[in-house]
């Protein structure tokens, strides 16, 4: 039996979802809640901008049913700011923010390089080598956590603490395609993210990891925004299965959010995969307003929920 192909959306706390994705009537606290019975997995975005809260993720664990799977954005404080290094203390304070409390529901984390960022083994190896490779491994990584989780940390899991952790790479600078990178990644068995970015960043198939295949799909031709085709779709459901049957635990994540399009497209893939064929895709509104700078082009400090994107 091939390994699971699970498909999701980036983030689920969005406004502008509202009588477009979520009915009018069901209230904010119950939105990860409705797209949980609908869709396997979310990738959880809030994370990359600011440490979490262990009663956020007891309460996003509470909203979900027991086989749903939450990826989670690794901080860009250890990205983007410390740029993979002095990030020990930074790590075991995200281990010990809260995502423990989501125990056999925590799934692969996701760290996403700045385009900033070129490929150097010195520093890229004593980070990859520190990722714990279970939960029960994430749990010492947290009992170093400093002041700034102080009286707020999380420092177990409630269960699955024998789970491996899997990890994913997203990487925005050419260099991370060469073979001394991508051996690199295939040393320690992390993913290198394919990340279709409508052309801006770097894309590659490239597996790199035997156990976790891994995309991020922010849209086909306009970062963010825009439907998928159903010849895309049919394409992205061809790699999704050629993964999965080489022995791949398979996530795949829709970032289009505009008009929650990323929800709409994650509900098609699904059923391409179950073998159904949804309605084609609605030709696209022009927007009615311009389009907000994306959140992630700026670094202010956010609040840690699934809504935050990049």
């Amino acid at each position: 039996m091939a390994p699971p192909i699970r498909v999701g959306t980036s983030g689920w706390n969005y406004a502008h979802w509202r009588d477009r994705f979520y009915p009018r009537g069901v209230a904010a606290s119950r939105w990860l809640g409705y797209l949980a019975a609908r869709l396997p997995t979310v990738e959880v975005n809030g994370t990359f901008y600011s440490l979490t809260r262990p009663g956020a993720c007891d309460a996003w664990r509470a909203a979900v049913p027991e086989d749903f799977v939450f990826a989670v954005k690794g901080s860009r404080y250890i990205t983007h700011m410390l740029k993979l290094r002095n990030f020990r203390a930074p790590l075991a304070n995200f281990f010990a923010s809260g995502i423990l409390r989501l125990g056999k529901t925590l799934g692969p984390i996701l760290w996403q390089l700045p385009p900033q960022l070129p490929f150097d083994r010195a520093r890229v190896e004593p980070f990859l080598s520190a990722l714990p490779d279970d939960v029960r491994g994430a749990e010492r990584w947290a009992r170093r956590h400093d002041e700034r989780t102080t009286g707020r940390a999380a420092l177990t899991a409630p269960d699955g603490r024998d789970r491996p952790l899997r990890y994913a790479v997203e990487v925005r600078h050419e260099s991370w395609l060469t073979d001394a990178a991508l051996e690199t990644l295939a040393k320690r068995d992390i993913a290198l993210v394919a990340a279709d970015t409508a052309g801006k960043h770097p894309f590659s198939l490239r597996r790199t990891a035997r156990r976790l295949a891994y995309a991020r799909l922010h849209g086909a031709r306009r970062l963010y925004e825009g439907a998928y085709t159903d010849a895309e779709l049919d394409e992205w459901a061809n790699r999704c299965r050629a993964w999965a049957a080489d022995g791949a635990d398979v996530y795949v994540y829709f970032d289009n959010d505009r008009d929650a399009q990323a929800a709409r497209d994650a509900l098609r893939l699904e059923a391409l995969l179950r073998g159904e064929r949804r309605a084609e895709a609605l030709p696209e509104e022009r927007p009615s307003a311009p389009r907000p700078r994306p959140g992630h082009f700026d670094m202010r400090a956010r609040r840690s929920s699934g809504s935050s994107r990049s």
